[in-house]
């Protein structure tokens, strides 16, 4: 039991790690988005 409570945490975390880089490779990229900056300032900036 004592083995179970030492490796069920670290098997767990690595779970979840590979979770994480699969739906890296599943889901596409987002889409890029605009410069905050250039979304504040409009068309003054221009």
């Amino acid at each position: 039991m004592a083995v179970l409570a030492v490796l069920i945490p670290p098997l767990m975390l690595g779970v979840i790690l590979m979770l994480g880089r699969y739906e890296d490779f599943v889901l596409p990229p987002a889409p890029p988005e605009a410069d905050p900056s250039e979304a504040r300032l409009g068309s003054l900036g221009r």
